[in-house]
Formats: structure tokens, C-alpha cells, sequence
């Protein structure tokens, strides 16, 4: 998820909601140095998060005082246009929430929607013709488009991971159709 978020999305804070130990978050400031710092936001932080991280900056120095873990949820925490707001495997209505925030900032968000729960994520009545879950999807993503984001529509190899759509997007310049 951080290779192809960060082929798009360069720079900015990153902001990694439910990121328990923030692996992604580290992996996207190894990826790309022109971000200043991360944040990772949890409901629980894992008690042993600092001692992973710690041993990733035994590794990667330039690592060192760039990660905050926040204890909380991310409605709770501010998000900037400047921002890149990740999830992975945002379980049930956290990929909405995570979608509403970085849109209601104007920031750049990444995505790996996981756990659909079909009873209170909105399906868009499309279910007749495709499983719920990808419903969902197409739903979340033609609602951020019309938020005038550009979106980007992508897949983390199966191997990897069964939940692997990735959906992204960034806020773009207004077009018109002709």
C-alpha cells in the first residue's frame, strides 16, 4: 500500500488512522524523505509500538522524532489539506470516516477498505449486480469524485492481501464537461 500510494502522493504529513504500530506510516517516510512527519492514530495503541519503532530507527536513524502515536480516533484529530490520510484495512465504516476527513480537508487519502459491513455502509441499491462489498466501493468512490477529487482505482496483489482494493484520491482542479 505504501509503494503505490506514494508513486502518487509525494510529501505532506502522513496521517495513519488505526495504524496500531505504524508500520505504514513508517514504511511511507522510508519511501519518500520529503514528508516531515507521521502520525498514527488508534483507538489502542499496541504497547509494544515503541519498541518496534524504536528498533526501525536503530536501522533508519533519519527516522528518529518524525512518528507520534495518538491515542484516540481520527474524528478527534485534525487533518490538514497538506496531509496524506492513510488507512489499511479500515475495517466497516472506518474507510468512510477516514474518506469524510481527509475530503473535508481537501487532503490526499489512501484507502484499503476491509470487514464491508454491509448493514451500515451504503451499497448504493447496487448489490443486484454486484457482491456488496464492491458496492460499497463503488459507492465510496463516486462520492469522493464528486467532492471534486480525482480518484484513483487500484489493487494490492491477492497473495498479499484477500481485501485488496485500494482506492485513492486528491483533491483536483474543476473541470468541465463538454
Amino acid at each position: 500500500m505504501a509503494r503505490r500510494t506514494r508513486r502518487l502522493f509525494r510529501g505532506g504529513r502522513i496521517i495513519d488512522v488505526g495504524g496500531g504500530h505504524g508500520m505504514l506510516a513508517q514504511a511511507m517516510l522510508l519511501l519518500d524523505g520529503t514528508s516531515s512527519a507521521a502520525v498514527v492514530v488508534d483507538p489502542s495503541i499496541p504497547p509494544s509500538a515503541a519498541k518496534l519503532h524504536h528498533a526501525i530507527v536503530e536501522t533508519w536513524p533519519r527516522l528518529a522524532g518524525l512518528i507520534e502515536f495518538v491515542t484516540g480516533g481520527v474524528d478527534n484529530f485534525a487533518v490538514t489539506a497538506k496531509d496524506v490520510v492513510i488507512s489499511s484495512h479500515a475495517c466497516g465504516r472506518l474507510s468512510d470516516v477516514v474518506l469524510e476527513r481527509a475530503s473535508a480537508a481537501g487532503a490526499r487519502v489512501a484507502v484499503l477498505p476491509c470487514c464491508h459491513d454491509l448493514d451500515a455502509c451504503d451499497a448504493g441499491g447496487l448489490e443486484g449486480w454486484v457482491d456488496g462489498a464492491m458496492a460499497v466501493d463503488i459507492v465510496r468512490a463516486t462520492r469522493l469524485r464528486e467532492k471534486g477529487y480525482r480518484v484513483w482505482t487500484l489493487a494490492i496483489p491477492r497473495a498479499i492481501t484477500p481485501k485488496n482494493r485500494l482506492l485513492l484520491g486528491a483533491p483536483s482542479t474543476p473541470r468541465t464537461c463538454l
